[in-house]
């Protein structure tokens, strides 16, 4: 009998360990990530092309603003206006940057790796960049100073940083953190929540005055791109078919 001793186990890489979550995954879920992610870019690209050609060519408001925006200036009251403007400090410009702050680093203290929040700091990031470009490439004026409720905003209007902020921060924690887990319904649920928080977003932009609603839906569309691009790339890196 040979008296060799059996190999050891080989510990896992600094790589493995901290910056990169394997897992393993049948060949048709791994097939399945990709089509979700190839299906949301698209459908986000599309969309977002297809209101930025009506806002172009048909002049400053486009077809489906007017009506929803009137409507919406039906509804006003105090107590409704100040819980929109509550809800615009919460996704505003210096709300949002301090919470992917806390998030990403309390997730890697937490989890003891830093591929997710990494990967949702760079979906921020890259959300937000490209909207900064796009409204200065498009120029957009927004809605009339008359109707603005929380003090006077020049910049362009199209797409909404608000917005986009809001739904990226939602969607890709929806799917970084939630996606994870044993139970589909759990991820459904965080979609679904994470759904209703971006239309909230949204309305409140345009009641307040400082969006037309399809700079808010354009938003949504972009956020649907990086979230397919980052489902894309956390496929790529992560997923391992199983033997």
């Amino acid at each position: 009998m040979s008296n060799a001793a059996p190999p050891r186990p080989t510990s896992p890489s600094f790589r493995e360990k901290f910056i990169v979550e394997v897992r393993g995954v049948s060949a048709s879920t791994k097939r399945a990530s990709y089509r979700w992610a190839l299906t949301l870019a698209i459908v986000g690209l599309v969309g977002f092309v297809s209101l930025l050609t009506i806002v172009v060519t048909q002049g400053e408001v486009a077809p489906i603003d007017e009506p929803f925006l009137e409507w919406l200036l039906s509804t006003h009251s105090e107590v409704l206006t100040a819980v929109m403007i509550w809800l615009a400090i919460i996704f505003g410009p210096v709300a949002v940057p301090i919470a992917v702050l806390i998030v990403a680093i309390g997730w890697s203290i937490r989890s003891k790796h830093i591929w997710r929040p990494l990967l949702f700091t760079m979906g921020m990031t890259a959300g937000l960049l490209v909207v900064q470009v796009v409204t200065r490439v498009v120029g957009r004026e927004r809605p009339p100073l008359d109707q603005m409720l929380f003090g006077a905003d020049l910049t362009p209007s199209f797409p909404s940083g608000h917005v986009a902020g809001a739904a990226d921060f939602m969607l890709l924690i929806a799917y970084l953190v939630f996606s994870r887990r044993a139970r589909p319904k759990t991820a459904a649920l965080s979609f679904t929540i994470a759904g209703v928080l971006i239309i909230v977003a949204g309305v409140s932009r345009i009641y307040l005055g400082y969006h037309w609603p399809s700079d808010a839906l354009a938003s949504v569309f972009l956020s649907l791109t990086v979230l397919g691009g980052v489902i894309g790339l956390d496929t790529y890196r992560t997923m391992r078919v199983k033997p």
